[in-house]
């Protein structure tokens, strides 16, 4: 009973002291820094899915949960009204030489729609990844029809 909890106060110090250090790879909330946009030239769309690319991913984050994590993403359509929206992931959700690979989809409204303000534009989508999808991936990227964002691990 000793060693146990002996073993416990050592392994809550550890993660205790990684909170501090950015850098440190036991720290579950460092596995991804900070989002980067870059430019995008095609992608291919899968005729089956009616759904569009959102214009632009604005943010990206992920938030981790036992058992996996949760990928947020921000996109900016032209337009109000667009519905649906999701997450599809490319590869049956596994990484490409340590990239795991998302789509972000939506539905666009059927009547003419105002352009609005960027702010009343945003779609917030969320996509649980379990551990299992996350084994071996390096970089998390969602795709959009004018940029795409990655996270890297």
């Amino acid at each position: 009973m000793k060693t146990r909890l002996i073993g416990t106060i050592a392994l809550l110090g550890l993660l205790a002291g990684c909170s501090g250090v950015r850098e440190s790879r036991l720290n579950p909330f460092n596995w991804f820094g900070a989002s980067r946009a870059s430019q995008v030239s095609t992608t291919t769309a899968e005729v089956s899915d009616p759904r569009v690319l959102v214009a632009r991913v604005v943010s990206l984050r992920i938030d981790r949960l036992p058992g996996g994590a949760i990928l947020r993403a921000v996109g900016l359509p032209e337009r109000q009204g667009y519905f649906e929206a999701v997450l599809k992931p490319r590869n049956d959700e596994k990484p490409v030489k340590g990239v795991l690979t998302y789509e972000f989809r939506l539905m666009p409204p059927e009547t003419a729609t105002p352009a609005g303000t960027p702010r009343s534009r945003e779609v917030l989508v969320g996509r649980f990844v379990s551990d299992q999808a996350l084994a071996g991936v390096r970089v998390i990227r969602v795709l959009a029809r004018d940029n795409r964002r990655s996270l890297r691990r």
